[in-house]
C-alpha cells in the first residue's frame, strides 16, 4: 500500500457546471470548497484554492495559487467538477508531477471517481494511503504554423473541417512514412483516456489505460473502406492538410488553431504523464459498465413500462 501523504499544501480546483446559473453554481461550489478545505485541515493538510477557481466562484477565505505555484508547492490537487475540468487541470499539472484526485460534480464523471456522497468517507482514507495510482499518457502536439511551442492533450487531438460544411483532405504519415490519405470531416488521434470520449463517438475502439497505443479515428470519412486504426504510442504521427476550405486543430476540445493547406500537426507521446489517484476499489471495467452502459443488452437499456 502506498505511504500516507505527508502534511503539505493541497490545492482545490473547481469549475461551475454550464447547466446551472452562475449564482447557484457559485454558492454550491463555495460550500463544497469549504467542506473539502475543512476535511483537509482536520487531516493535517493546508488547503489552498487554484486562482482561476477563486475567480469562478467569487473568491473564498483560502489562500490562492496559480497553476505553476501549485506545481511547485502542493503535494496533491483535488478537482471538483466534470471530466473536462479534471482533464484541464491535470494536463496543466502534469509537468510538475502533482497527483490528482477527482470528485464528480459534472454529468458523466468517467474520470472523477469520488462522488459527493462518498468524498467524506473516501478522501481521508486516500490521504492515509488507501489509494491506487495510475499513470495516464499525454499526446505532445507541435503545429507547423505555431512554431516553437508544444501543446499537450490528455484526451485527443482532432483535425477537422471547422465551421464549414466542406470536407477536408488529409494525409497521415507514421514515422515519416506515408500511411494513407482520405477525405472526411476530420480525424481524431486519441490516447487510451480519450478513447472513451470524442473518438468513441466517431466509431473508434476502446483502449484500456494500460495499453501503450493511440487510436486514429476518421470523422465521417467519404469512403466505406476507411476504418479506425490503432498504432503504437512510440509512433510519430503527422497529419497534413492537403486541401480544405477551412481546417482546425483542436487540443482536448479546449484550444484550437486554424490550419491552411500544407499545414501539419506532429503528434507523439509526451515524456510527461498525468498521475491519477483512485480509491482502492477502483475498477476500470466497472466504470465502463456503469458510466457508458458497456455490454448492456437492448432489453436492459429499454425503459420498463409502468
Amino acid at each position: 500500500m502506498p505511504a500516507a501523504l505527508a502534511p503539505c499544501p493541497v490545492a482545490i480546483a473547481v469549475r461551475p457546471s454550464q447547466r446551472d446559473t452562475a449564482r447557484e453554481a457559485r454558492h454550491e461550489l463555495r460550500g463544497w470548497v469549504d467542506a473539502i478545505a475543512d476535511l483537509l485541515a482536520d487531516s493535517g493538510y493546508h488547503p489552498t484554492l487554484e486562482a482561476r477557481s477563486a475567480d469562478e466562484i467569487g473568491g473564498s477565505g483560502l489562500p490562492t495559487l496559480a497553476i505553476d505555484e501549485i506545481g511547485a508547492q502542493c503535494g496533491l490537487a483535488i478537482v471538483l467538477g466534470g471530466d473536462g475540468t479534471l482533464i484541464s487541470v491535470a494536463r496543466q499539472l502534469a509537468p510538475y508531477g502533482v497527483p490528482v484526485i477527482g470528485i464528480n460534480h459534472g454529468r458523466l464523471g468517467f474520470l472523477t471517481d469520488l462522488g459527493e456522497t462518498t468524498v467524506h468517507e473516501l478522501l481521508p482514507r486516500m490521504l492515509a494511503g488507501d489509494y491506487r495510482e495510475e499513470r495516464r499518457s499525454l499526446i505532445r502536439a507541435v503545429i507547423s504554423n505555431d512554431p516553437g511551442r508544444e501543446h499537450f492533450a490528455m484526451n485527443d487531438v482532432a483535425v477537422n473541417r471547422g465551421t464549414t460544411a466542406s470536407l477536408v483532405d488529409l494525409e497521415i504519415a507514421l514515422n515519416d512514412h506515408f500511411a494513407f490519405a482520405f477525405r472526411a470531416d476530420g480525424v481524431i488521434v486519441a490516447t487510451p483516456t480519450g478513447s472513451t470520449a470524442y473518438s468513441l463517438s466517431a466509431g473508434g475502439p476502446i483502449l484500456a489505460p494500460s495499453v501503450n497505443a493511440f487510436t486514429l479515428a476518421p470523422i465521417a470519412p467519404h469512403a466505406l473502406t476507411m476504418r479506425p486504426i490503432v498504432v503504437a504510442d512510440d509512433s510519430v504521427i503527422r497529419i497534413t492538410v492537403t486541401r480544405a476550405r477551412e481546417a482546425v486543430a483542436s487540443i482536448d476540445g479546449h484550444h484550437s488553431w486554424v490550419l491552411d493547406d500544407g499545414d501539419s500537426v506532429e503528434l507523439r507521446r509526451a515524456a510527461i504523464g498525468v498521475r491519477l489517484w483512485h480509491p482502492l476499489d477502483y475498477d476500470y471495467y466497472h466504470t465502463l459498465r456503469r458510466k457508458l452502459g458497456w455490454t448492456e443488452t437492448p432489453e436492459g437499456l429499454t425503459p420498463r413500462k409502468r
